[in-house]
């Protein structure tokens, strides 16, 4: 059962957006609450799926990934099973950082990490071209990192059981 949030939830998942490293002793003093009451509801909030994971974010271009592309995709005759085989199989690449299915003119978008141009191009004509048929390929390459980010604005959304 997935249980509603509170204001102290609500505070808990702000505070780990902004950094995942607070410890228990932290979130507590901020919240005021005690660690094992920040204890249980972390564990609570997990267990509701509204923690998905905990990771870092790395500078693309310190570790050589200095091309990050959006790449629109159009499923060349929609076929369901052309469709379901490309999500599969695509998220199976770690140069691609995320992937949508989308309305409009084509059918996924996909965010790509790569070294350069020229790997880039090397993983559309070696990969993505050949998972199925596909009738269009747009890339749009950024010039700039204006904002990224991955915090949510949670306080502005209305929580509802799913």
């Amino acid at each position: 059962m997935l249980h509603p949030l509170d204001d102290t939830d609500v505070g808990i998942l702000r505070l780990l957006q902004q950094n995942g490293r607070f410890t228990l002793k932290e979130l507590g003093e901020k919240l005021n609450k005690s660690t094992s009451s920040i204890n249980d509801r972390i564990k609570r909030i997990q267990d509701d799926g509204y923690i998905r994971g905990y990771g870092v974010q790395i500078d693309h271009l310190k570790v050589g990934l200095a091309l990050i592309c959006f790449t629109h995709v159009k499923i060349k005759d929609h076929l369901h099973e052309d469709v379901s085989r490309f999500a599969r199989e695509i998220i199976k690449h770690e140069q691609v950082l995320e992937c949508f299915k989308v309305s409009g003119e084509f059918d996924f978008m996909l965010r790509i990490a790569s070294k350069d141009t020229a790997a880039y191009h090397d993983f559309l004509d070696q990969v993505v071209s050949k998972l199925v048929p596909l009738a269009n390929l747009q890339s749009t390459f950024v010039l700039q990192e204006v904002k990224t980010g991955t915090v949510l604005p949670i306080g502005q959304a209305k929580f509802q059981e799913v």
